[in-house]
């Protein structure tokens, strides 16, 4: 059974441990706070690899950050991780393979192979956090587009700049279907810079009329963005994934997509391969 050296790495935790081929997870994982600087960022996975390269057929790295097409280098800055992490040569790393893979491709790859999508052979899978990551698979394949970069969910909802992205640009799908967007949604119809996620949460739960038109602003935001997504692919389904989409009424937004797309219809799940579908779906793509 080959096994790969399996590490998430994120703006603010690492996580490691290890997978098989099946991608069931093996070790107990481990888990270590981001450092601020590269030295240090570096230093943390040469340590760890050192430790477990010899127990493993790969290292299979899930990233924040697009990846280039060999699965070698990160391409793009990313602003949660340390200054210079897109110069990281990974494979000095190790002596054995190293393969790296954005973290929402992969996590897009676990549910295709193993989770909610398993049974469709094209899936657009959004994760809603604190942004918004995405993955793509046509035809049984991972779309990464021509540099890596397919599946940033930064394409525009409004062309008269109402709101900065955390990408630099304006009005991102990202900026409104996030955890971020539902806070900003809120201080912006609640008049309160104050107000928080959870607030709008609990309102709903508890009936508040305010809260829960926040809330039906919110998800009719991610309803938007997920008609667009159904009309240019063309998917089988669409699977929501990531800490908001525990929220999100599935029901709803699959009748209001099928409502209003031109595409055959679509169906839209709940994510179900849990919070290390990352570790897992590059651990998949690395020996598969």
């Amino acid at each position: 059974m080959k096994k790969a050296l399996a590490i998430d790495i994120g703006g603010t935790k690492i996580y490691h441990t290890i997978i098989d081929e099946n991608g069931k997870i093996l070790g107990k994982i481990e888990k270590y706070s981001t450092p601020k600087n590269f030295d240090e960022l570096k230093a943390l996975l040469e340590n760890t690899i050192k430790t477990y390269e010899n127990e493993v057929e790969v290292i299979a790295i899930a990233t924040a950050g697009a990846v280039n097409n060999e699965n070698s280098k990160v391409v793009s800055s990313t602003g949660n991780l340390v200054e210079g992490y897109n110069q990281l040569n990974f494979q000095t790393l190790s002596t054995k393979k190293v393969f790296v893979e954005n973290d929402a491709n992969a996590a897009a790859w676990a549910e295709h192979v193993l989770g909610a999508s398993k049974s469709c052979n094209s899936s657009i899978m959004a994760t809603l956090g604190t942004g918004v990551g995405g993955g793509i698979i046509l035809n049984g394949k991972l779309y990464k587009g021509k540099s890596g970069a397919a599946g940033e969910m930064h394409f525009k909802m409004y062309p008269d700049k109402r709101r900065k992205c955390s990408c630099g640009s304006w009005d991102c799908f990202e900026a409104y279907a996030s955890g971020t967007g539902l806070k900003i949604t809120a201080e912006e119809m609640l008049d309160d810079k104050n107000v928080t996620t959870y607030q709008v949460i609990d309102g709903v739960k508890n009936n508040d009329p305010k809260m829960i038109s926040v809330f039906d602003t919110w998800q009719n935001h991610i309803l938007a963005g997920l008609i667009g997504l159904a009309n240019l692919f063309d998917p089988d389904c669409l699977v929501l994934s990531g800490s908001m989409a525990e929220f999100v009424d599935v029901e709803f937004l699959e009748k209001g997509v099928n409502e209003e797309i031109v595409t055959a219809p679509v169906t839209i799940h709940k994510a179900i391969t849990g919070n290390y579908s990352g570790m897992i779906g590059v651990t998949l793509l690395a020996l598969n």
